[in-house]
């Protein structure tokens, strides 16, 4: 028995990749067994055990929004903003994480190129980062924003020290 096997259209689900949505059409006898409409618009075929008729993912990525805990998935924000040759650099080292609309980041790898694309086009360049390693933790990502302030504002005390000196 798949996952989806008793859907009904206008249960609520959430999807990995775009977030809320609910199911527009129930398929019988279809390889693709759901139809889902997003809050962004975006309308998308699921099988019957949740994989998405988009991307690369070969694993289940929408659920019935009352079965998912999303107290794992990383949703953190940006803190620095990529050159275009490191996106392209992590990329083909496999080590570029890509922020899908759901919020969620995934490893560019399993989205769709397409997506990549458009979002590079568009310079959208926040929603690209370096894949995080295992290890690390919000305290890493804390100690690196303490350390990128304090850079800042040791740059500014020079600034400031500088205009002193040639004022006087």
């Amino acid at each position: 028995m798949a996952y989806f096997d008793n859907a009904k259209v206008g249960d609520k689900v959430y999807g990995l990749v775009f977030g809320k949505g609910k199911i527009v059409d129930v398929f019988e006898d279809s390889f693709y067994s759901i139809m889902v409409e997003f809050k962004n618009g975006y309308e998308v075929p699921y099988t019957a055990d949740g994989v998405p008729g988009w991307g690369n993912f070969k694993k289940q990525t929408m659920f019935y929004r009352d079965d998912i805990d999303l107290s794992k998935a990383d949703f953190s924000p940006v803190l620095e903003t990529l050159e275009p040759e490191d996106i392209i650099k992590l990329r083909e080292a496999n080590n570029l994480e890509v922020r899908l609309p759901s919020g969620i980041w995934k490893n560019a790898k399993k989205a769709e190129p397409n997506y990549i694309e458009k979002m590079l086009e568009e310079e959208q360049f926040h929603l690209f980062r370096e894949k995080k390693s295992k290890k690390s933790t919000k305290k890493d990502d804390k100690k690196k924003k303490k350390s990128k302030d304090s850079k800042k504002s040791k740059k500014e005390n020079k600034t400031k020290k500088k205009k002193k000196s040639n004022e006087e």
